[in-house]
């Protein structure tokens, strides 16, 4: 079991757009995991993607280079 630690969560509208994330993340090894979107948040997705902190400015950059955009990005114990 996973040890729950302050994560950065980045919701967002479609699924499709979730995938993309996945894609584009794991094509330029990027830090992070797609996970189902904790009950605290609510979302227009039920999927999210999970990284440390410090990726906040480097997943801008991903989602800005594939043409997607975040619905929110939240700071909490994941």
């Amino acid at each position: 079991m996973r040890t729950k630690k302050l994560q950065l969560v980045v919701t967002f509208h479609t699924t499709a757009d979730a995938m993309a994330m996945e894609q584009a993340c794991k094509e330029r090894q990027t830090d992070g995991r797609l996970i189902p979107v904790p009950r605290a948040i609510s979302a227009g997705c039920g999927l999210a993607w999970c990284a440390g902190l410090e990726s906040r400015e480097m997943l801008k950059n991903v989602m800005e280079s594939i043409g997607i955009r975040e619905q929110d990005m939240h700071e909490c114990m994941v």
